[in-house]
Order: structure tokens, then C-alpha cells, then sequence
């Protein structure tokens, strides 16, 4: 499996080398970038597992960016990584679509402990999605065991729910009644 991919927004070249070092070093496949406009384009054109975001950038600044992201790609986490540590400047940056804000100074194993909880829950959401089967205007959420069709609620035995189930996680099989008998 590949390493998780890290787009690094930075135009301090120390700052980018030292956390693009230190990402590698943890096993994640880091890149730099040094200007918004360019963040935009390699996040479109090859999307990132994640994106280290600087607030103080040339050109587009990092406000501009995290909110260009949200519209072009809302499902890529953004860290913003910067100096600015007021709290107004926090509260903007989360409200604006950053999913974590983390100012410099900072601690490396803080950093890397932050882009791995946000990608552990990125790979959660993604798998408990996989476990909601959907058809039309119904879904079928395998974990919760509830069946919803348009939004409402629809009550199930438990044996209506797993023949629901087994028929919909196979779509276009047939069962025979015995088959069907055995796996509910």
C-alpha cells in the first residue's frame, strides 16, 4: 500500500524542508509547495491524502486556499500550520474548512501525531461509509442496522433487516430459498 500523501504549503524553505523531513521519516510520502496557486493545482490535479497549510503565503494566502479547497475538494483534511496564534485568526481558519489549526513553534511529534489522528479518522469515515449500502432513496447501514428511505426511518424484524441485507449487498444474485434459509 502507498504511503499517505502530504501536500506541504510553506514558503519558509527551512520550515518546508524540516517538516517534509520529518513526515519522510515517518513513512509519508511529503511534497512541497510554496505558493497557493500552486497548492490549487496539484490538489486538483493529483489530490493529496492531506494538506500542511501556512496562512502568510504569496500570491493566495491560506485562507483563500483552504476555502478553494472546501469548494473544489471538501473531502481532503487540511492542518493550517502557521504563526499566527491569535484566537480570532484560529476560530476563522476552523470555520473556514480547516480541520486543524496548529501554530508555530511547534512540537514534531505533536505534528505527526495530528496528521495521524486526522488520517485514522479520514480511514474511518471511509470504511463505516463503505458499510452503507444505498439504492435509490434507501440506505441500508450495515453497522447501525437501520434502513432509511428518504430519510425516514423504516422498522425491520431483525430477520427482515439481514434478508434486506443479503440481498442488497449482493445486487442481481439469485438465492434459492434454501440458501436463503441457511444464511439468515
Amino acid at each position: 500500500m502507498a504511503p499517505p500523501r502530504i501536500l506541504i504549503v510553506e514558503d519558509d524553505p527551512a520550515i518546508a524542508a524540516f517538516v517534509q523531513t520529518a513526515l519522510e521519516r515517518e513513512g509519508f510520502a511529503a511534497e512541497v509547495v510554496q505558493r497557493g496557486e500552486t497548492a490549487l493545482e496539484r490538489a486538483e490535479a493529483t489530490p493529496p491524502d492531506l494538506i500542511l497549510l501556512d496562512l502568510m503565503l504569496p500570491g493566495l494566502d491560506g485562507l483563500q486556499v483552504c476555502q478553494a479547497i472546501r469548494r473544489r475538494a471538501a473531502y481532503i483534511p487540511v492542518i493550517m500550520l502557521t504563526a499566527k496564534d491569535d484566537d480570532v485568526d484560529k476560530i476563522v481558519g476552523l470555520e473556514i474548512g480547516a480541520d486543524d489549526y496548529i501554530t508555530k513553534p511547534f512540537k514534531t511529534r505533536e505534528l505527526i501525531a495530528r496528521v495521524r489522528a486526522i488520517l485514522r479518522l479520514i480511514h474511518r469515515s471511509a470504511e463505516s461509509a463503505s458499510r452503507c449500502l444505498r439504492f435509490g432513496a434507501l440506505e441500508v447501514n450495515l453497522d447501525g442496522r437501520t434502513v432509511t428511505r428518504e430519510g425516514q426511518l423504516i422498522g425491520l424484524t431483525p430477520k427482515e433487516f439481514d434478508l434486506l441485507a443479503l440481498l442488497a449487498s449482493n445486487p442481481g444474485r439469485v438465492f434459492g430459498r434454501d440458501t436463503l434459509l441457511d444464511k439468515v
